[in-house]
């Protein structure tokens, strides 16, 4: 990396910081080594051993550690202690991807979390934290205000066809869609598999580069610790969810934080049976997560909820990327952990 770009990366993660602390986030430092992991069956993790001295016979001893996908496992438990508006840069880590255009085994990521905020609230406070750290020559392709985009108004416009009017119809019809659009359909894949592969091939490359794109509200069937979309009720279609885009490249997505913790419970039920059985890397899962959602009791012996909340995590990586015009993540990395593609 040259000393410009060395520069121009600083400069963009002290706009970061400064933006903020400006706006009274706490700035926290979170551990990237843990137990036990939230299980997310879109993802491979890292496993490592942590070797402990010999016990009083001598007998060796290693303790199983997992390099963080990201920092919400610990930032969640903060906010429950707290109730504060968070903020942290940390190195972040993923296992199984091809290394080089968009994906490093390492990497950086900016994780934000706004008490008493929904997911809208969280697109509002992104769009002010580009203002900020854009430089003022920055080209119109990133600059707010952001284009905001359904996922159901996007499967209309570039597959063709009502996203939860398929879905609604099971496996199946997602199926007869995705060969209809001339994609390949093994008999392995299930809804969600299929839902992916229209997106990836047909949605995502034809989003709009003209400005950044929110595409909002992903669908339900697509496990994740967002709320459902208010007012939905029970037969929900969708969750409080967004991905923004910057030159048709992913750069952070966004939940209204579940709060519920029977929601959560459930949640780390279903998907760590899919994780332990699926995974390449099946990692420890921490059945009393949920607790984290409960009630506690404050100084005052008053019972404080997890507060309503809305999370960001966002690349870092790219971010520098898309400011500085480069193509691949490893053109961005100070030192670059190149591969087999």
């Amino acid at each position: 990396m040259d000393i410009e770009l060395l520069e121009e990366r600083g400069r963009i993660f002290r706009a970061v910081r400064s933006f903020f602390d400006s706006k009274g986030y706490l700035e926290v430092d979170t551990p990237i080594l843990a137990p036990h992991l939230i299980p997310e069956t879109c993802l491979e993790v890292f496993k490592t051993e942590y070797i402990l001295p010999p016990d009083s016979q001598g007998r060796s001893r290693k303790r199983d550690y997992y390099l963080v996908p990201s920092p919400e496992l610990w930032m969640k438990q903060l906010i429950a202690q707290h109730r504060r508006s968070l903020y942290q840069i940390s190195k972040c880590f993923r296992n199984g991807e091809s290394t080089g255009r968009l994906h490093s085994p390492e990497f950086t990521m900016l994780e934000y979390y706004t008490m008493e905020a929904d997911y809208r609230d969280s697109l509002a406070i992104t769009e002010e934290l580009f203002r900020a750290v854009l430089p003022k020559d920055a080209p119109s392709e990133l600059k707010p205000p952001f284009i905001q985009l359904s996922m159901e108004e996007a499967f209309k416009q570039y597959a063709g066809f009502s996203l939860y009017t398929v879905a609604a119809q099971g496996r199946p019809a997602m199926a007869e869609e995705a060969r209809r659009l001339g994609l390949p359909v093994p008999d392995f894949l299930d809804l969600g598999d299929l839902y992916n592969l229209i997106f990836v091939h047909a949605v995502e490359p034809r989003l709009p580069k003209e400005r950044p794109v929110a595409l909002m509200d992903y669908p339900a069937f697509v496990p994740c610790l967002a709320k459902n979309l208010e007012g939905t009720g029970k037969e929900t279609l969708a969750k409080e969810r967004w991905e923004l885009y910057v030159r048709g490249i992913e750069l952070a997505n966004c939940y209204t934080e579940e709060t519920d913790p029977d929601e959560v419970r459930r949640y780390f039920s279903t998907e760590g049976a899919k994780k332990q059985t699926s995974a390449l890397v099946p990692h420890q899962i921490d059945e009393q997560y949920w607790q984290v959602f409960q009630g506690r009791k404050d100084t005052q012996g008053q019972v404080q909820h997890f507060p309503a909340c809305s999370g960001v995590a966002m690349g870092l990586d790219r971010l520098v990327m898309a400011i500085t015009g480069r193509s691949t993540i490893d053109s961005v990395l100070p030192f670059p952990m190149t591969g087999n593609q």
